[in-house]
């Protein structure tokens, strides 16, 4: 299993916070936002991580983070020079991902949950987990069925089906590579996650798990402070 860490975007919705720098390095508390991504991979087991960034702050990436040594990983680093959709990553990590099965968290995404499991059970199909939440149209939005089983997802509904957002950890194994480079750009002009779920929904091969911890889309201002003072909370408690 390897690790794909997107942190690429422009992130314009956090201006003028992101005008000198990448949404991904912002302070969450006390770590550059993308510490936490990583380190959610890291603790799942997952040591061989290509980190996907935007051209604008390249260097500061390699700055900050360097060859992964002194996190315990390690490294590789692509250029994803448009952002042109989560999905993307996987054509983007093709030679990264190679004839491995791959975990992609996005680089915004803040968790404190353990995923150790799910990932190192993992074998063929497709995992994605869901949280509720109170604004789903600002996702990837999974009906479930009476039984509890996925029966369609939606990017971003007007209309939300259900309140089940798709949370940005995914875990897929390596048929991912040719199923996003077959993929239609959408209207919005991307190669939509939500597009490659439902290919392995239709085979049959998705399955949702729903997440009870703390998850955190940090790219907005409001997520932003909510991550950051959950972060400082739980610190100053560790601390006690």
């Amino acid at each position: 299993m390897k690790g794909i860490v997107l942190a690429g975007g422009r992130a314009t919705r956090l201006r003028p916070l992101t005008k000198i720098t990448s949404k991904q390095l912002l302070p969450v508390y006390n770590k550059p936002m993308i510490y936490y991504p990583i380190e959610t991979l890291i603790k799942s087991g997952i040591k061989d991580i290509l980190i996907i960034i935007a051209p604008d702050y390249a260097g500061h990436f390699l700055n900050l983070l360097g060859s992964g040594k002194e996190l315990g990983a390690k490294f590789s680093y692509e250029v994803q020079d448009e952002p042109r959709g989560l999905a993307d990553a996987f054509r983007v990590g093709e030679n990264f991902i190679g004839d491995d099965n791959v975990t992609m968290i996005l680089g915004d995404n803040i968790f404190d949950f353990n995923f150790a499991q799910s990932i190192q059970s993992f074998t063929k199909g497709a995992k994605i987990f869901a949280k509720e939440v109170q604004d789903p149209n600002r996702f990837g939005v999974v009906e479930f069925d009476a039984n509890h089983k996925a029966i369609s997802i939606e990017e971003k509904p007007k209309q939300a089906k259900s309140n089940y957002a798709v949370t940005g950890i995914y875990i897929y194994d390596n048929g991912v590579v040719d199923i996003a480079k077959n993929i239609k750009p959408s209207d919005r002009g991307e190669i939509e996650i939500t597009d490659v779920n439902n290919e392995y929904l239709t085979r049959g091969e998705l399955s949702v798990d729903i997440i009870d911890g703390i998850w955190e889309d940090a790219g907005t201002f409001d997520s932003l402070l909510r991550a950051n003072n959950y972060w400082a909370e739980k610190s100053k408690a560790a601390s006690s």
